[in-house]
């Protein structure tokens, strides 16, 4: 294949760059933001699918960020591929604190539903709800029977109040960031169209320069 790469990656190197990029987080960070200013609309509706793609990574549905912030972009009538960059927001050094902002705004906003019968640590509570999946899917083939309780928790406790919470503070930083972004990209889409200008007019100067200068060259051998 033409663009298949010469080193494929191995699982544990793809793994370690998918937890930290080559060049590290900042570089990245730099690349997606570059990219973002030099997409070809208005920096409105790049500000708004930028709105989406923050949004998305506030919810608890991990693995559809990319649908969400493109729902939200279009419903917003936003630039769709500003708002799947944009879900950059959320990444290994942001979703502990993003988790983190939207449980404790859920439970408060819910009144603290946490079952105190059955404690058990955050990540306790996801290898539960997994473990229920995998006991409850065997189920099917075999005689046991499907229990749903520690899933049951897991919703309760986990799932649900970091869906309500995490509506909150994520408007707060999609807005936050879509009032930063408009002003940037404005700025920067003016500076870009400026120098293009200046390119292009550099450009007709050289091609007129070398005309003129052919157009002498022919008057002279003529005479």
């Amino acid at each position: 294949m033409v663009f298949k790469r010469r080193d494929p990656k191995s699982w544990p190197r793809a793994t370690v760059e998918l937890l930290w990029p080559r060049g590290g987080w900042a570089r990245a960070f730099h690349y997606v933001k570059h990219r973002m200013r030099r997409l070809p609309d208005s920096p409105e509706r790049i500000a708004r699918g930028i709105w989406g793609g923050v949004f998305a990574t506030f919810t608890p549905f991990y693995g559809f960020h990319f649908f969400i912030a493109a729902g939200i972009a279009i419903l917003l009538r936003g630039n769709v591929i500003a708002s799947l960059m944009a879900t950059f927001f959320g990444n290994p050094l942001t979703y502990v604190p993003i988790a983190a902002a939207a449980l404790s705004t859920g439970h408060w906003i819910l009144g603290d539903r946490m079952d105190e019968q059955l404690p058990r640590s955050f990540g306790g509570k996801f290898l539960d709800a997994g473990a229920d999946l995998r006991d409850n899917f065997m189920s099917m083939f075999t005689d046991a029977t499907a229990d749903w309780t520690r899933l049951s928790v897991f919703y309760d406790e986990i799932f649900f109040p970091y869906m309500v919470g995490g509506i909150l503070p994520g408007i707060f930083f999609a807005t936050l960031c879509y009032y930063l972004s408009v002003p940037v990209i404005r700025v920067y889409q003016k500076r870009r169209r400026g120098m293009i200008k200046a390119k292009l007019d550099a450009l007709k100067l050289k091609t007129a320069a070398k005309a003129d200068a052919k157009r002498k060259a022919e008057h002279s051998t003529g005479d």
